[in-house]
């Protein structure tokens, strides 16, 4: 048996008394809010076999994976060990969702790609047949967060995922990525701008999909400079935005905010000192007519929420993508008067999403690997997770 070495997580299931979980999520271990099931988290890198492949599988070597702020709230914990990780989750599982590889091999049935195709993969795994999905709504097909479904779920989430040598992928979610060759000339560049789609699509769909995007010339708002954040505001870049406002406390993400295209990179803790609102600024710099888009990507609704909806322009929308399970007071008379919308947003699947990030990517509108300042080896995974915990990077990539 050949088997391949990977970063496994392994949590202990200790449901928390106030949470009402299932009969069907006890005997599967797939629950729909991890940070009140799993304690104790831990990362082992370990051996495991190849998994075998189904007629529609394809097996791919991985050549990048990111670490993604949902691997880092993993391993990070509340006071009493749980992960502060809230959605869906079952451990243990191969952790990484953010890759890029080369094709192995492929079932019987695979008719899209071929053994040395350059690819990336969704991370969401949908079914294509429920009401959701037949309704254009993969990102929320109904067995994807299901408990007692274990086919359909989230890479690096529920399934196996790619922080890893190989990992199984069905092919009806791989993006071939051999265009990327075009603009980044090498192979190890190409597969390191692959593994930067998936988050990238995730701005790209919340941005331009849910909130319905903007105007060439409308001023974008982002809030937080991680990747999501980084990526957005190159997204705005490439669509034509007349200003993009980044406010960002990490001084190294506000160069790199700097550097995927931002007017004006604030910190807003420091604006706050000096007797400053963001929303203040945010008008100044806009000339009393605040944004068209804002971003949530910094996952701080408590913080970030009274400065938007105080900094919205006549029609401006809120595209939301952080993740905070909070509630927070929100002033819908601002809304109304304002003719302003929220859009929720999750996930990246649908709508030619990953399609039209390549695109770009291999376009050479957006670089993303600008935003890549470290590189470890799977050997070397828990030092890259402790660096990872301090938040000092933009995009910190595992070669496998």
């Amino acid at each position: 048996m050949i088997n391949l070495k990977a970063a496994v997580l392994y949590a202990d299931f200790a449901p928390k008394p106030d949470y009402k979980i299932t009969e069907t999520e006890k005997k599967t271990h797939k629950v729909i809010e991890g940070a009140k099931v799993w304690r104790n988290p831990r990362l082992v890198l370990e051996d495991k076999p190849i998994p075998k492949l189904g007629p529609k599988d394809v097996l791919i070597r991985v050549k990048a994976c990111g670490i993604c702020g949902s691997d880092i709230h993993f391993l990070e914990t509340s006071e009493d060990g749980y992960i502060i990780y809230p959605g869906l989750t079952r451990f243990p599982v191969v952790i990484g969702h953010e890759f890029s590889g080369v094709v192995e091999k492929v079932g019987s049935e695979v008719k899209w790609v071929k053994p040395g195709d350059l690819v990336t993969s969704e991370e969401m795994l949908w079914c294509g047949e429920c009401t959701p999905c037949r309704m254009g709504y993969v990102n929320h097909c109904l067995l994807l967060n299901d408990p007692s479904d274990l086919v359909y779920g989230e890479i690096g989430f529920t399934r196996d995922g790619a922080m890893a040598e190989y990992i199984t992928v069905n092919e009806k979610y791989l993006w071939k990525i051999d265009a990327l060759l075009n603009v980044y000339k090498t192979e190890e560049k190409a597969f390191e701008a692959g593994s930067l789609v998936e988050p990238t699509s995730v701005a790209y769909h919340a941005m331009f999909n849910r909130a319905g995007g903007f105007k060439p010339g409308g001023y974008v708002v982002v809030w937080g400079a991680g990747p999501i954040g980084l990526a957005a505001t190159g997204l705005a870049k490439a669509a034509g935005a007349g200003m993009i406002i980044s406010f960002e406390i990490s001084p190294h993400r506000r160069e790199l905010a700097k550097s995927m295209g931002a007017d004006y990179v604030l910190d807003p803790v420091e604006l706050i000192k000096n007797g400053i609102q963001p929303y203040e600024k945010i008008m100044e710099l806009t000339g009393g007519e605040g944004a068209d888009l804002h971003v949530e990507a910094a996952g701080a609704p408590d913080k970030t929420l009274p400065q938007m909806q105080r900094s919205l322009a006549i029609g401006g929308k809120i595209a939301w993508i952080g993740r905070a399970p909070r509630e927070v007071p929100i002033y819908l008379e601002i809304f109304q008067v304002r003719r302003s919308q929220i859009f929720g947003s999750q996930g990246h699947s649908g709508w030619g999403t990953f399609r039209n990030v390549i695109r770009l990517m291999a376009a050479g509108r957006i670089d993303m690997t600008k935003i890549i300042t470290s590189k470890f080896s799977l050997d070397d995974v828990e030092k890259a997770f402790e660096r990872a915990h301090k938040r000092i990077d933009g995009k910190i990539t595992i070669k496998p």
